[in-house]
């Protein structure tokens, strides 16, 4: 068995919200082959595979009765390239950040705009990460995964994966499917998105009229170092809650009591509401309760000053939902994946 077993294995550092939690079993799979191992050994001893790749989206809230194996794989490819678009295939355990930094160096783009943002490749579509004004979808050009119910590998087109807002086959269909790696249509010539005032307004600042792609990612994680911890610094998972889409009716009337309300207007004709916007107008911008609380900058992050449980984290997260529903009739929907 090439496959490392551990046993009561804490997992503090391998989740970015520290939480001190304890997994019956613990392993990193480095192959296939390892990957195949641990289905196998999970079977044979009717123990729960929990796989986790950086943790950075998970809330976990007691000790796991389950083989938790944390995906490992490394290797970047390049699978095709015209002159103008290239493939570029990476595996499932290859730290997000610094491989869109390597497709920068390569004189890629189309991931600047999601600079810095923590956890793995093999993570990235189960959410469909986005950030200022691009998700995966955009630059999607297919993923390998294995089914863990047949042990068949399957290769899924954009179309398959049914990507939505932070959401997509891989999240509604959690425990079946398990994503070995994903391939990226990347570009030489550079399509930058400005749209969102912020990075216009930091590339200005900076005096850079002409951007390239590598000054977008240098904007960006100038502006999310600002707005969101550092998780080694201080724990947290980042955007805790998703940003609520409601009804225009609604929006409206949230509008007619409070005239700043941040919303975007959707294609469909309802408008998604600025989730750190709703909980900061509710007061709850730096709160703390012990050592589980909502970031002094950014009240879309909940973070854990030193020593909250998951179990204290999940109570203030339930306690802001319940206040957001009772203020602006609006439901928020938290991120993290709860264990």
């Amino acid at each position: 068995m090439s496959l490392h077993l551990q046993s009561q294995v804490s997992l503090k550092p391998f989740n970015t919200f520290g939480v001190d939690v304890r997994a019956q079993l613990f392993a990193e799979a480095h192959s296939d082959a390892d990957v195949r191992e641990a289905l196998a050994y999970s079977a044979q001893h009717q123990l729960p595979l929990l796989v986790i790749g950086g943790g950075s989206n998970l809330l976990l809230t007691a000790d796991i009765p389950a083989l938790v194996l944390r995906m490992s794989t490394r290797g970047i490819r390049l699978l095709s390239d015209d002159g103008q678009q290239v493939v570029v295939e990476a595996e499932a355990g290859e730290t997000w950040h610094p491989f869109v930094q390597w497709t920068l160096e390569q004189g890629l783009s189309g991931l600047e705009n999601l600079s810095l943002i923590p956890g793995t490749v093999g993570a990235a579509p189960m959410q469909n990460i986005g950030a200022y004004g691009v998700e995966i979808k955009d630059v999607f050009a297919g993923l390998t995964a294995l089914d863990r119910q047949s042990g068949e590998l399957r290769d899924f087109s954009l179309e398959q994966c049914q990507f939505a807002y932070r959401d997509s086959l891989f999240k509604q269909e959690a425990g079946r499917w398990l994503i070995l790696r994903v391939r990226f249509a990347l570009a030489r010539s550079e399509h930058l998105h400005l749209e969102y005032g912020p990075v216009r307004q930091r590339l200005s600042e900076q005096g850079i009229e002409h951007p390239t792609a590598s000054d977008v990612s240098r904007a960006i994680c100038s502006i999310r170092s600002e707005k969101l911890p550092d998780p080694a610094v201080l724990g947290n998972a980042g955007s805790f809650f998703k940003n609520p889409v409601v009804s225009a009716a609604l929006a409206a009337e949230i509008r007619q009591r409070h005239a700043g309300l941040v919303g975007y207007p959707q294609p469909d004709g309802q408008v998604k509401l600025a989730a750190g916007w709703l909980i900061e107008q509710a007061g709850w911008k730096g709160f703390r309760d012990g050592d589980a609380g909502v970031h002094r900058l950014q009240s879309l992050v909940l973070v854990n000053h030193g020593h909250a449980t998951g179990l204290q984290l999940l109570s203030l997260a339930r306690r802001i939902q319940q206040d957001i529903v009772e203020r602006f009739q609006v439901h928020l929907e938290m991120e993290p994946n709860l264990y």
